[in-house]
């Protein structure tokens, strides 16, 4: 009977394309083991279509004292008997699930749960970024060389949306409890503007709840156009292997573009820290300011037109 792996990745969206890499790496690894992947519901579809995993489980990530919920956990985690388990999410949730299969017998475990058998040991892991701390822990369990993030097994029908020949992708929106992270939409808006006025169709990428943010580079820039709350995982990456360029907050739509090779431009303020979580890509320009008003139309779409090779 081949091995049985299990890979826990629960989320968030840049995190998750961050840890394709690894789960590459693994299913490489373990050639004919059959992997599991435990992630939460938002990331099942697009995890099922990337063939690194053979089965997803869902994670309804249980709260509280209730023991049910718990247990039905538990019982699941032991239904099968795995050879390794990768912790990719490594938080206190985790780790803790490291002891929830216990007592007995438990899987080699790679991660940080006190006591597993291949723990990622680096006191500094908090220090590094996200791609070179996953490699660093893989290389402690063995698995020697981690690949970065790849995107050429998308597929997603994006004639539906009649897009223009050229365009390029904006992504003004980001988590709503952080609005330091976002380059303000009227800003985004003159930058749309320019981009429409070279021939290039400005267009919009967020979900639904963000909405109110895209009608606000609309009212500057109507020639723009709004995919808000149209598209899933898959279009984006898809959409962006097609882009000219890209320009958008550091939030998790930008991993995926980034990683789709599209040449894209990142923007970061104070509310967090590149060197830990910046999006890697073949073509990726990181441009910083500590407040991000401060940045000008202008002054994005000279990096733009840097990254995207001096087209017009």
């Amino acid at each position: 009977m081949a091995d049985e792996v299990l890979v826990i990745k629960l989320g968030a969206l840049g995190d998750f394309v961050q840890a394709l890499g690894p789960m590459a790496a693994i299913r490489r690894h373990h050639g004919g083991a059959r992997v599991t992947l435990l992630t939460t519901a938002p990331y099942a579809d697009f995890a099922r279509a990337s063939g690194l995993v053979d089965e997803v489980w869902i994670d309804d990530r249980p709260r509280g004292l209730r023991p049910g919920p718990w247990l039905a956990l538990r019982r699941r985690l032991r239904s099968r008997r795995f050879a390794w388990v990768y912790d990719l999410q490594t938080s206190d949730r985790s780790s803790f699930y490291f002891h929830l299969m216990g007592p007995g017998r438990r899987p080699r475990w790679s991660g940080i749960a006190r006591g597993c058998s291949h723990p990622h040991r680096n006191p500094d892991r908090d220090r590094l970024h996200t791609l070179d701390r996953q490699a660093e822990q893989l290389r402690d369990a063995g698995i020697a060389e981690t690949p970065a993030p790849d995107l050429s097994w998308a597929a997603a029908d994006v004639g539906r949306f009649g897009l223009a020949q050229r365009y390029v992708l904006l992504v003004p929106g980001g988590a709503p409890h952080r609005p330091a992270k976002r380059w303000p939409a009227a800003l985004y808006g003159a930058l749309a503007r320019g981009l429409a006025d070279a021939g290039l169709q400005p267009v919009l990428l967020g979900t639904a709840s963000e909405a109110r943010q895209m009608a606000e580079v609309n009212l500057v820039c109507p020639a723009a156009r709004s995919l808000a709350g149209e598209t899933d995982f898959l279009d984006i990456a898809v959409l962006a292997r097609g882009a000219a360029g890209a320009v958008g907050n550091d939030t998790g739509p930008m991993h995926l573009i980034a990683a789709a090779g599209c040449p894209s431009v990142v923007l970061y303020s104070h509310e967090s820290d590149p060197a830990l979580c910046a999006q890697r890509g073949p073509r990726v320009q990181i441009l910083r300011r500590p407040v991000l008003e401060d940045l000008s139309p202008a002054d994005v779409r000279l990096v733009l037109d840097g990254v995207m090779g001096g087209q017009d």
